[in-house]
């Protein structure tokens, strides 16, 4: 491979139509390269949220236990430095549960809708494996769209 150096800050100050007229090579530098970045960048912040949250993260919950919360946010002061500090709530509900409970919902009269939110979903798996007249039947609600396209880039000896 011959002597490349494109770099995320040189991406960075390029244009889309310079990015596309690079040589193939190159563009497997520059994804190669964006990878690595990435992966870094994803390393360091982990780390060091890790830190601030060994750092700050006792005092944070303190100042939202001493004033009557387990989630929310707080400030902290550490001499110059202000740190919002930001636990939030992450609720799940048990399926099962909730099932038997819309069930008795709509067996006494009342429409689980005011209660629960409902979302029906079929898997396009096994709406895929349905007999044509079943699939039929319910292609009236179901629409398709494509995702945001992703690209491999490899060079002839195999993935880069």
């Amino acid at each position: 491979m011959s002597d490349l150096t494109i770099f995320p800050v040189d991406i960075a100050e390029m244009s889309v139509s310079q990015l596309a007229n690079l040589s193939p090579e190159q563009k497997r530098e520059v994804d190669a390269n964006l990878d690595a970045a990435i992966s870094w960048l994803k390393k360091a912040r982990t780390k060091f949220d890790a830190a601030l949250d060994q750092c700050y993260g006792e005092q944070g919950r303190t100042a939202l236990r001493d004033s009557g919360r387990d989630s929310g946010t707080t400030h902290i002061s550490d001499g110059p430095l202000r740190i919002k500090f930001d636990l939030p709530k992450k609720v799940s509900w048990n399926q099962k549960q909730l099932n038997e409970i819309a069930e008795r919902i709509a067996s006494s009269g009342d429409k689980v809708e005011h209660y629960i939110d409902v979302k029906f979903s079929v898997s396009e798996t096994k709406y895929m494996a349905w007999p044509p007249a079943l699939q039929q039947q319910f292609a009236v609600a179901r629409t398709m769209d494509t995702g945001k396209p992703s690209f491999t880039l490899s060079t002839d000896g195999g993935e880069a």
